[in-house]
């Protein structure tokens, strides 16, 4: 089969580690009848150590060449989704398994959509089991941040609303082809039995945190200054002066509650 080369457009860079590989797959620990969907299956580095312990394995894919790769294999275990990962409904039951068990989603993820992609998914997390991705090692370290940390923002806060993070490893650019510029890790993330935020104050928690963390360098009180006083963010027992990066979930909570108490009906 002739060789691809990796796409600028797709953010390919493809996984040739055999070490890596291996400990990416035991971290991820499929089990025979998993439901496991990979995002962007690339030159097959995940993909066919995962077909050797699965019952039956998704793909989603887009680019037209890798996709033809796949199908000329001919490999009755694989389902093949043609299409965008940012577009895909991850609670639709497409496989050639109707059991309808939540998913557990892997992918290395191209550098250019992980954070949109990411925020795609958390919106169906209860189709969802868990997530293994590899990411940019900044943006995991931003994923996994916590309150306090130089890192914690807007992304910690949304991601950990919804879900357990845990960082398990490092890969060195070096493990790709073409190697990247950057340093990747790899993440699991389990979305929680029970969102930290209510469904129906969710919108007006996101709408609050991107405004909480518009300017880091600001106080909380002068971000949200349009939504709720200095003084009511101390009868929250909230200092007006912290900074955004001092917030806790849960403080972020609170002030949401309170913006969805006064909000007129």
């Amino acid at each position: 089969m002739a060789s691809h080369r990796a796409k600028k457009r797709f953010g390919q860079n493809f996984l040739v580690d055999d070490s890596v590989i291996h400990s990416l797959v035991n971290a991820i620990g499929p089990q025979r009848d998993d439901r496991i969907l990979e995002i962007g299956p690339g030159l097959g580095a995940m993909t066919l150590p995962l077909l050797a312990r699965v019952n039956q394995l998704e793909v989603i894919e887009i680019d037209r060449d890798l996709i033809a790769r796949w199908h000329a294999r001919n490999l009755e275990q694989l389902t093949i989704h043609e299409c965008d990962a940012l577009r895909f409904d991850f609670r639709a039951d497409v496989t050639v398994d109707t059991d309808a068990r939540p998913r557990r989603l892997v992918g290395n993820l191209p550098y250019n959509i992980s954070t949109p992609l990411i925020f795609h998914v958390l919106e169906q997390a209860d189709a969802v089991q868990d997530m293994h991705f590899m990411l940019q090692k900044e943006v995991i370290d931003r994923l996994c941040a916590s309150c306090g940390d130089r890192q914690y923002g807007r992304l910690a806060v949304m991601v950990q609303s919804r879900c357990q993070t845990q960082k398990l490893l490092e890969i060195p650019a070096e493990s790709f082809s073409p190697a990247p510029k950057v340093t990747s890790a790899f993440v699991r993330l389990e979305p929680l039995s029970e969102p930290k935020v209510p469904d129906t104050i969710q919108d007006l928690f996101a709408r609050l945190v991107q405004q909480a963390f518009a300017q880091p360098r600001k106080t909380i009180a002068n971000n949200l200054r349009e939504q709720l006083s200095a003084n009511a963010l101390t009868k929250l027992e909230i200092d007006p002066g912290s900074r955004p990066q001092s917030i806790s979930i849960e403080q972020l909570i609170r002030i949401t509650q309170q913006l969805s108490n006064t909000a007129p009906d």
